[in-house]
């Protein structure tokens, strides 16, 4: 999964809670080969694990986990 994907399915899976940030940021964790932080203004952040097995619907299914967990 490239970082461009992770960014995308993000976008998508905020937009699905009606929040459209413009300045989401997906970067990889500092010597965490695999894992990502995906910065949402407003929230904690975000942390998922995925490679190059994980489909984008367990992206989503993180991101949704996680992000309610902090509402």
């Amino acid at each position: 999964m490239t970082q461009q994907d992770l960014e995308r399915i993000a976008r998508a899976t905020l937009k699905d809670f009606g929040i459209t940030p413009a300045d989401l940021t997906v970067a990889p964790v500092e010597g965490q080969p695999g894992q990502w932080r995906i910065e949402i203004p407003g929230v904690h952040g975000i942390r998922i694990k995925c490679g190059e097995g994980s489909s984008p619907q367990w992206v989503r299914e993180q991101i949704f986990e996680q992000y309610l967990a902090q509402r």
